[in-house]
């Protein structure tokens, strides 16, 4: 019985000791080893820490762009743009105030139909989808003229009240391509004032914040030439300016846009900061080591998830998991493991980082990758935690034994 234990207990030392040993790179179906992965930055660090005199991933990551201007012919241009979408344009749903002079007859509240047109009184349905309220005044006058309710041109007011949501369908290269709806004014938040006021204005149907409710542009994203479709015509809206403070074109969107985003096949670094049109922020699934430091642990971070800024790079979440810092002696050497995915192809990745040798190395932006929405990042303790590990278990084993005798 005794050679027995004692075989089982130097079985499982052996077993024990071996975990000690380095695992196997994970393997990935990209060529991301050689910096052909959706970020150069995901390449393995095969250079010495004294061959690090130059950056290269940006220049790797700029050999795959496309030209700007989507890659693509057709569409009409900026110019075209500011004349035929700017401004206050009504849709489907929209409340609107009509008055004709004193006429009690027209003098009313009215909703855009689901047909996208106006229907007063006597007069036949007119059009208001995706038009001005100018010309809606003009329209209502000629036909007030030609039905002979008027000899001249009475004075007529078309003012917005209320302007409502859109449903609007977003595609190409943003986070989360669907259909969604902006604007309108949430229940909670009337202010009663305002809906007595004759008029309305609202930012919340611009292209914008579509663009963000759809989870943001990706940095392959072809900002220079945004598609919107409306109707049979097709728009570009060079939307360069947002990430310089500039005053772009952020036309205001009607129900039953389509945008398209094209994608320029490559990671734009100078994408991956906050603005208008990108990710609200990052919700990184994180694993976080249970030794030495369980308490920090559990404090560190949510159930689940925890929200990072967006332009994060993964040394700072692993900072910001508590996986660095800590006793020298027992806490050093740890490693950590970013899970990802490209994209553009949905192919998966996963990069493991020696987290002190990335600290030290002087080129370490080369190799630290930005983050992306739905990332997951895993710590490892250092090896000397295994250690202690494997001799709290063969002291549990140990003492099974003896009890067993």
């Amino acid at each position: 019985m005794a050679v027995r234990s004692a075989t089982a207990y130097y079985t499982v030392l052996f077993m024990l000791s071996a975990g000690c040993a380095n695992y196997d790179a994970p393997g990935n179906l990209e060529p991301v080893a050689v910096g052909d992965g959706y970020q150069a930055q995901y390449r393995n660090i095969e250079a010495s820490r004294k061959n690090n005199e130059f950056l290269r991933s940006a220049r790797i990551n700029e050999r795959k762009c496309l030209p700007y201007g989507g890659g693509e012919g057709g569409g009409k241009g900026a110019g075209v743009v500011s004349f035929a979408l700017s401004g206050e344009r009504l849709t489907r749903n929209d409340l609107v105030n009509i008055r004709v002079g004193d006429d009690e007859t027209f003098n009313a509240d009215y909703v855009i139909s689901r047909d996208g047109t106006l229907k007063l009184p006597f007069l036949r349905p007119i059009a208001a989808q995706g038009r001005t309220t100018d010309e809606i005044e003009d329209d209502i006058a000629r036909q007030l003229l030609a039905d002979e309710f008027y000899a001249d041109r009475p004075r007529i007011s078309v003012r917005v009240a209320d302007f409502a949501s859109v449903v609007v369908g977003v595609s190409g290269a943003v986070f989360e391509p669907h259909s969604v709806e902006i604007g309108g004014t949430p229940g909670d938040r009337i202010d009663s004032r305002r809906q007595e006021a004759i008029g309305s204005s609202s930012e919340s149907r611009n292209l914008s914040v579509a663009l963000r409710a759809s989870g943001g542009v990706r940095p392959d994203a072809d900002i220079s030439a945004i598609e919107v479709r409306r109707g049979s015509e097709v728009y570009k809206i060079d939307m360069r300016g947002v990430f310089e403070g500039q005053n772009v074109v952020d036309i205001m969107l009607l129900t039953g846009d389509e945008i398209r985003v094209p994608s320029r096949q490559c990671f734009q670094e100078d994408l991956m900061r906050p603005s208008p049109i990108s990710p609200p922020g990052i919700s990184l699934f994180l694993s976080n080591l249970t030794q030495p430091s369980p308490s920090n642990a559990s404090s560190g971070i949510e159930r689940s998830v925890r929200e990072v800024p967006y332009g994060t790079r993964y040394i700072q979440a692993v900072i910001d998991s508590n996986c660095v810092g800590g006793a020298r002696a027992t806490s050093a050497n740890r490693s950590s493991v970013l899970f990802s995915r490209n994209p553009i192809t949905k192919v998966s990745v996963v990069i493991e980082r020696d987290v002190e040798d990335l600290l030290r190395r002087a080129d370490r932006d080369d190799y630290d990758p930005y983050l992306l929405p739905g990332d997951a990042l895993a710590c490892y303790d250092s090896a000397i935690t295994n250690v202690t590990e494997i001799g709290r278990a063969l002291g549990v084993i140990g003492t099974t034994i003896l009890l067993a005798k």
